[in-house]
Order: structure tokens, then C-alpha cells, then sequence
């Protein structure tokens, strides 16, 4: 929010629609990420014990439509609604603090928070294009997946069987999880800005 905008809110009440506008935008990116752990995961075994879901894709958009603060806000309630014992973390794993720090997939969970931030960072720096857009999502999906690596790495020792789980078979999910995420995220800022 601009500083102009901060300054218009001048009654008790104006403040606290926006605290409660604020908090809803953070339980609401929250509750996507959890959605999307829970409708859209897809089991990889033998493969890969870590699954492919579109919680990935939810962190990135959320990242970009919230901004850094509200997107890593979101991220790090739904960590703690998960810890807490939340159905929010994918199906196929323990849950609660098992799946964040005993899971193979606990290096992306542990990393979602900064990833929706550098989403959102890099996208809030500049004109809010598509291109932007995917740079911002990409650096972001760097991120990912180096934390999901090396906590891979750490349980199996080996950088070459590390990569072998938790990046080869999702690279070209992710690259359409990036362009999509985007695409929305864009349009979204194109369609919000234009005046009424």
C-alpha cells in the first residue's frame, strides 16, 4: 500500500478494515497453498518419494499477487497450520512436524517463505510485466529447489541421486507452473491498475 494511501486512512475504523483486508489476503494465500497440497498432488512413486503437487505453483503466485511481506506472511501461517497439526501439507506424507523436518520434502516446505518473497521482491521492483513476472517466479523456483536439494542431499549423501528425486522429474511441470503463475500475475496487475 502507498504511503498516501496509509495517510487516507484517518478514522479507528478505516485502520481496521485494512488490518482485517490485510489479514484476510494472508489466511486467504495460506488457504491456497493448503488447497493445492491437498487436490492437486500426484504420487511419483517408485520413481520419487517426493510428489508432484501444485502447492509449488500456489506459493509463486501468492508471492506475486501479495507482494514479499504478505506473500512470506502467508507462507510462514501455513507452515505453522501445519506444524500445528492442519491437514495442509500433502497427503502422501507424516503431516505436522514429521513431515516438515523428518519428510524428503521438508527442504521445499522449510524454503516456501522465502521463496514467495523473492517472488514477490523481485516482481514489486519495476514495471509489473509478464517478463518480470518470470523472472521473479524463476529466481524464486531457484530457490526451491536448491533448499529441497540440499535437504535431499543431507538425507541421501549423494548430489547425483539427490537431483535424480527431487529435480528431474519436475522440471517440466515447473517450467508451466512458472509461465502460468505469471501469466496470471500479470494480467492480474494490468487488470487492478486500469482505471475505472
Amino acid at each position: 500500500m502507498a504511503k498516501s494511501e496509509v495517510h487516507a486512512l484517518s478514522t479507528p475504523q478505516e485502520r481496521i478494515l485494512e488490518a482485517l483486508r490485510q489479514i484476510a489476503l494472508i489466511v486467504g494465500g495460506a488457504l491456497l497453498v493448503a488447497v493445492c497440497a491437498q487436490k492437486g498432488s500426484i504420487s511419483l512413486m517408485p520413481l520419487t518419494p517426493v510428489p508432484l503437487t501444485m502447492q509449488n505453483f500456489a506459493v509463486l503466485l501468492v508471492g506475486l499477487l501479495l507482494g514479499s511481506r504478505r506473500g512470506f506472511a502467508a507462507m510462514m501461517l501455513y507452515l505453522v497450520a501445519g506444524v500445528a497439526g492442519f491437514p495442509v501439507f500433502s497427503a502422501g506424507g507424516p503431516g505436522g512436524m514429521g513431515q516438515l523436518f523428518g519428510g524428503v520434502t521438508g527442504g521445499f516446505l522449510l524454503a516456501y517463505p522465502f521463496v514467495a518473497f523473492i517472488a514477490g521482491y523481485v516482481f514489486e521492483r519495476g514495471t509489473r510485466t509478464f517478463a518480470r513476472a518470470v523472472i521473479a517466479a524463476v529466481l524464486a523456483e531457484a530457490l526451491l529447489f536448491a533448499a529441497g536439494l540440499c535437504w535431499l542431499y543431507a538425507f541421501t549423501h549423494s548430489l547425483a541421486k539427490a537431483a535424480y528425486i527431487g529435480l528431474y522429474w519436475f522440471v517440466a511441470a515447473e517450467v508451466i507452473k512458472v509461465m502460468v503463475a505469471a501469466g496470471i500475475a500479470s494480467r492480474w496487475r494490468r487488470l487492478s491498475s486500469r482505471p475505472e
